[in-house]
């Protein structure tokens, strides 16, 4: 694990600076830093979040059936049959850890200081987002003795329960400093990328990502309490992010952001990926074969009207190729390298914020707890305000503003209009408790289309929704065409744990198998 072997020098710079004489010691630099402000530690890292956000967004875009291979392009072995090895995803572990010693830095730089207590705060609920996304992609994981390098430089794998359980604690231990700070500096938009300061907003995110861990853990029987009696203690009147949660340093098409750099165009203006286009699976949700959604599909797909290229993942007798210069994502103008429109959908332009955390996603979780009775309220108002502000999303520009030619309310009374029998947009036409839980998590997964995707893959595992037929066509089967997995749905059930774990924690590491293996809130 990068973050180990980090460590391991730590630890000799540590035991080497004690075998000399402070008073003799001619190695110090006065003009080369050793620390740093928290304040600036924090933007970076948040920062850097955002970053992660992208990467985990790629690799819940190919296992929760939103990408596939494009024509024209061969070595996508391990992807198609689902016989992933333990290097395939070992960046999401080394980056996210790395990006947790950030906030572990920032932390213990704050730690009961009251002017620094905002940014201990942020710190303490960024901490809380990155170790939730590697539980669900790893389950079991380093905590208790992680980014511990003194302590020990193989740190143990603590139960994935205990680590949400304890993840809730945090973020009610960063509300409460948050709202007991007496003389707090205030964070701005140099120091605080992703709310400017609003400490409001903080605290709303914090209370979000709660109700996600949740929610997340509601079905686990052992942990059914824990999750009600969570939900009913979230303080009402702090509520939840209303806005989507958006991370913007300053992106410009220099320095772009980091899902345009990844699926759009590079700073020299060149397609970004030609290797991958958008799945019939989701793409069905718009197109007419499940669902009819012009609004949306329009600003996301290149030749939404026309001829999208599509495909199935592992299909290559067959595969379309993508549309010279242009990402599958992408539907503003390409009229040269250096002339590339700004647009609305998923790649809106280099300059673009990065979501962490959609307010559609917010309000679909509320739906949920709702449904099953942790919050009061109509689980249908939520459901409603989750589509609406999933259509004001891809409904900005880079500005992060809805322009005067789009109109959301209209084209969500469409949308409705337009599948007036099914129950997955008009969630009153609903029968049952099931068929309600199936429209909340499925119009979550068209929400967080390329923006959020491994959130879509984690409810999929958990829910099952949307439906998969493993023996249906393409547009009703989110598995490989080629998948080699033994379960029912042909899909895999998780990632395997990285290659640097084997290196450098070897006495902890775990062999998984990724058919059998789940999460621990996976029932299926």
């Amino acid at each position: 694990m990068k973050l180990t072997f980090k460590y391991w020098i730590l630890g000799a710079l540590v035991l080497a600076s004690n075998s000399c004489d402070s008073y003799l010691d001619i190695n110090e630099n006065p003009n080369a830093a050793t620390s740093a402000s928290a304040l600036l530690v924090l933007p970076q890292a948040i920062t850097s979040s955002a970053t992660l956000s992208s990467s985990y967004n790629s690799y819940g875009g190919h296992f929760g059936g939103f990408i596939a291979n494009a024509g024209g392009f061969s070595g996508f072995g391990n992807l198609f049959n689902y016989q992933i090895v333990p290097g395939d995803y070992n960046t999401l572990w080394t980056n996210t850890y790395d990006n947790l010693q950030d906030y572990r830095y920032v932390i213990e730089q704050t730690e009961g200081n009251d002017e620094l207590a905002y940014a201990n705060a942020a710190a303490k609920i960024m901490t809380a987002l990155n170790y939730q996304r590697l539980v669900d992609a790893f389950n079991d994981i380093p905590y208790s003795e992680a980014l511990n390098s003194n302590t020990t430089l193989t740190p143990k794998y603590d139960n994935a329960a205990i680590v949400y359980q304890d993840l809730v604690k945090q973020l009610d231990d960063a509300i409460q400093t948050i709202a007991t700070a007496k003389f707090p500096k205030n964070l701005n938009s140099s120091s605080d990328p992703l709310f400017s300061g609003n400490m409001t907003k903080w605290k709303q995110f914090a209370n979000t990502l709660k109700l996600r861990l949740f929610i997340r853990v509601s079905g686990v029987a052992s942990l059914s309490d824990f999750a009600q009696k969570g939900i009913r203690s979230i303080d009402a009147s702090v509520g939840f992010i209303a806005d989507d949660a958006i991370v913007n340093p300053g992106y410009v098409k220099d320095k772009p952001n980091p899902l345009w750099n990844a699926w759009a165009y590079s700073t020299t203006g060149t397609l970004s990926n030609s290797s991958r286009t958008a799945t019939k699976f989701s793409f069905g949700f718009y197109k007419g074969q499940k669902l009819t959604d012009n609004g949306r599909g329009s600003v996301i797909y290149k030749n939404f009207e026309t001829n999208t290229p599509v495909n199935q993942l592992g299909n290559e007798v067959d595969a379309p190729t993508i549309v010279t210069n242009y990402s599958t994502w992408y539907t503003g103008t390409f009229g040269s390298a250096s002339s590339i429109s700004n647009s609305f959908g998923i790649m809106k332009g280099p300059s673009q914020g990065q979501p962490l955390i959609l307010a559609a996603e917010s309000h679909f979780l509320q739906a949920e707890a709702r449904l099953k009775g942790y919050l009061t309220g109509e689980p249908k108002d939520s459901f409603n305000d989750g589509i609406t502000a999933s259509f004001k999303y891809l409904y900005k520009d880079v500005t992060n503003a809805v322009p005067a030619t789009k109109d959301v309310a209209i084209d969500v009374a469409t949308y409705k209009k337009d599948n007036p029998d099914s129950y997955l947009v008009n969630i009153e036409l609903s029968k049952t408790a099931a068929e309600k839980l199936e429209a909340i998590i499925t119009q979550k997964y068209i929400a967080l289309n390329m923006i959020n995707s491994d959130e879509a893959w984690n409810e999929f595992r958990r829910t099952a929704f949307p439906v998969t037929d493993p023996k249906g066509d393409a547009y009703h089967n989110i598995a490989s065409l080629l998948s080699n997995s033994s379960r029912p749905d042909k899909l895999p059930s998780r990632v395997l744990y990285p290659s640097s774990e084997q290196s450098y924690n070897a006495t902890n590491y775990k062999s998984v198998n990724q058919f059998s293996d789940l999460i621990f809130w996976d029932p299926n």
